[in-house]
């Protein structure tokens, strides 16, 4: 698996980075991991977003689904015309009706160049990868991620506060891309977000070959992230980083 990081900005885009969204491709198949809002902008400069197999989505948080409406613009208005298939969305089983309202689209409308599917905790199959999914701990219905495919494994957080069940789902797992919006020592709210501690604590718990921290807000050192989740996981960590490729 090859996985580029698009956006990596936590909570809205910062100015360095769109919101979540991370490309993941395998055997030719691609498929985005999260859309969030300002991401299309730099998929683009990895790829044709109407060439995407499918998109992948957490939670119907802004940050994290809000640039299907572009992707829908681009499929529907390109001059080169409507594209000949139509891309594969899974997600919350609300995301047609939220894309609808947020894109003033019928959700018939929506379906003629979208197809959208629901997830549900447990296991599906989305072109080449086996995908799990496990309910996080976030305020609306939102689910960590684990996809594999050719005999390695990928694990995304999505947004989560600290949850057994998303350890459960990263177990073992070759690279563990993990949410980071809090920092500790401040008054965080619970089942919201992780703290770089948190991230780190994960990692650990789970035995992840690999860390990659990711949205981290505008409003937060990334650097400070990063050092938290080092003092509880001691295997390789980095910060994602926009144009960042992780070969898994």
């Amino acid at each position: 698996m090859r996985l580029t990081v698009v956006g990596c900005s936590g909570s809205l885009p910062g100015p360095d980075s769109a919101a979540s969204c991370y490309l993941v491709e395998h055997d030719g198949f691609r498929l985005a991991l999260d859309l969030g809002s300002g991401a299309i902008g730099p998929l683009q400069r990895y790829m044709d977003p109407r060439r995407l197999d499918a998109v992948l989505i957490s939670h119907l948080h802004a940050d994290h689904y809000l640039d299907l409406c572009s992707l829908q613009v681009a499929l529907r208005y390109h001059p080169d015309g409507p594209h000949h298939r139509r891309v594969e969305v899974y997600g919350p089983a609300e995301t047609a009706s939220a894309l609808a309202r947020a894109s003033w689209a019928s959700v018939p409308a929506l379906g003629e160049h979208l197809d959208f599917h629901d997830v549900r905790p447990g296991e599906l199959r989305v072109g080449p990868f086996t995908v799990t999914a496990a309910r996080a701990a976030h305020p609306v219905e939102c689910h960590a991620l684990r996809l594999e495919a050719g005999g390695r494994s990928l694990a995304y957080t999505g947004d989560t506060g600290p949850s057994a069940a998303v350890t459960e789902l990263a177990g073992g797992v070759d690279l563990l891309l993990a949410e980071a919006s809090f920092r500790e020592g401040d008054a965080n709210p619970p089942d919201l977000h992780l703290t770089g501690l948190d991230a780190g604590r994960l990692a650990a718990d789970a035995g992840a070959m690999r860390l990659v921290v990711t949205h981290v807000p505008p409003w937060h050192d990334p650097a400070d992230a990063l050092a938290e989740a080092q003092q509880a996981y001691g295997g390789p960590a980095s910060l994602a980083v926009p144009g960042d490729v992780h070969v898994v």
